[in-house]
């Protein structure tokens, strides 16, 4: 485990020493904005339920997103109580103020993912998901990109996101009238 740490931190080194730029920090602060407390998936969400052809993918989203708050901000970060990466790791730089709760896993990415599969479950044309996807692909890296999360943070609510996003889907496929 001490060496996944490791790794971990050293990836996030490499980011911070090959691919940060001055140029690109204010982009990347944005995009990691439009991930905070999922306001923008949940705005999202939220428009699409006005429209008939798209209120599926809405719906199956906010659900997506309620059922993985539960999982990561609720359980998984007070059990597991991972500290943020930039307190551990002296020589990371965060590029954005402190976050206020654990670090594993990454809400952001966790609302990013289950938005974006909800979006591919939901919508009538599935090539409607795929800004979806690379949205949430970039809010994802961009927790790495600020300093505010490891990789595996990354992993972990990538994999929540996309399970908690099937089991709303399984769920309203089996249930819904």
């Amino acid at each position: 485990m001490n060496t996944l740490l490791q790794l971990d931190g050293n990836i996030l080194l490499w980011i911070q020493e090959n691919i940060r730029q001055d140029y690109m920090n204010g982009f990347w602060k944005l995009i990691t904005s439009l991930g905070n407390s999922g306001w923008f998936w949940i705005a999202l969400s939220v428009l699409l339920l006005v429209f008939p052809n798209t209120r599926k993918a809405g719906l199956l989203a906010l659900l997506s997103m309620a059922f993985c708050a539960l999982i990561t901000n609720v359980c998984l970060k007070n059990l597991i109580a991972r500290p943020r990466p930039y307190t551990q790791i002296p020589e990371l730089i965060r590029l954005i103020g402190p976050q206020s709760d654990w670090s594993f896993p990454s809400g952001h990415t966790t609302a990013s993912f289950a938005s974006a599969f909800s979006y591919l479950y939901g919508l009538p044309q599935k090539k409607y998901a795929v800004p979806g996807f690379l949205l949430a692909t970039m809010i994802a890296f961009s927790r790495l990109y600020v300093g505010v999360h490891y990789p595996t943070d990354i992993l972990g609510g990538l994999i929540i996101g996309t399970l908690g996003s099937w089991i709303i889907h399984k769920t309203y496929e089996k249930y819904a009238w």
